[in-house]
């Protein structure tokens, strides 16, 4: 008891230089072993405190917590700062992360790895009519995903051959959602090989014109297994101020082109339907076109620094 009282005394003394003036006593007894109460511990600690400070007790609205865990040890202290939260990675499977250079899908990432899905990724590229430094951009941007994920392997992927047969056989304004059936096609294959339970992409309703309810339904025709969207009905802002959380927002906006850049059509079609696209892609060798990305694909293991 007479280090506990040290301790009580050490916690709230710390608080001086602060001008507080009240305090609030806060207990939790994990270890039942222990016999006294989380309440009684908390008329304890009151009783320390008011019986050698000048501390006055606010149950409501206090200037500070006297905090009080009881586990094998007793830890007291005055600040609690806020975890990531969420489940242990692993615990929900593997995920293959469609990741580009933006903003929405690191964070889509990041989210579904707070559910416990152990997060690798594929990057879409179309080199050389995309740069070298744009490549490196994502590569950044996989690093600091890392921090929250672990080790992050990354393949990638050139599209460049895929998107010019799309541009010579179909209509121009079908260029991007035939271009994104064909990555939901790659990533399939990719999990197929590498075994991923999901896919998750940075996709949010409405935003782009591949992102339409007709788009994402035309889209999802695609993969057998699971795609998760944790992004899908957040408000830009929401997903900026996760970024902006999480470190990426910087690198993110970095003005490097991506693979959806090129050949980008003036008026992309907004209500595709599975039939028509269908029809499209009928002109084109789809078998060939995603064996011959895939023989192409370049796997990068990003690791933390020690």
């Amino acid at each position: 008891m007479e280090d506990f009282e040290k301790a009580v005394l050490a916690v709230a003394n710390d608080q001086a230089e602060k001008g507080y003036k009240t305090f609030k006593a806060k207990a939790k007894r994990s270890d039942k072993r222990f016999e006294t109460k989380s309440a009684d511990l908390n008329l304890m600690i009151g009783g320390i405190v008011l019986k050698n400070t000048d501390y006055k007790v606010d149950v409501h609205n206090p200037d500070f917590y006297i905090y009080c865990d009881v586990k094998e040890s007793i830890y007291l202290y005055s600040h609690r700062y806020k975890g990531t939260g969420g489940l242990p990675i692993g615990t929900n499977g593997r995920g293959l992360l469609l990741l580009s250079g933006g903003i929405d899908s690191p964070v889509a990432g990041y989210m579904m790895a707070k559910r416990g899905v152990c997060v690798d990724a594929v990057h879409f590229h179309s080199y050389p009519f995309t740069s070298e430094r744009a490549e490196e951009k994502v590569q950044k941007l996989a690093k600091i995903l890392g921090q929250y994920t672990g080790t992050i392997r990354m393949y990638s992927c050139n599209l460049l051959n895929i998107q010019k047969a799309i541009n010579k056989n179909c209509p121009e304004d079908e260029m991007t959602i035939l271009s994104r059936r064909f990555m939901m096609r790659i990533a399939e294959e990719i999990s197929k090989k590498y075994e991923y339970d999901s896919i998750i992409t940075g996709e949010n309703l409405g935003q782009v014109a591949s992102q339409t309810i007709g788009g994402l339904n035309v889209t999802n025709a695609i993969p057998d297994r699971v795609v998760f969207r944790p992004l899908i009905g957040m408000d830009k802002v929401d997903i900026i101020e996760i970024s902006e959380s999480i470190g990426t927002y910087e690198t993110s906006i970095m003005p490097f082109e991506d693979c959806c850049s090129v050949f980008l059509p003036k008026h992309p079609k907004l209500r595709p339907t599975r039939k028509g696209i269908e029809k499209s892609e009928s002109k084109l060798q789809i078998e060939e076109l995603v064996q011959e990305a895939m023989s192409e694909l370049e796997i990068i293991t990003i690791k933390q620094e020690d």
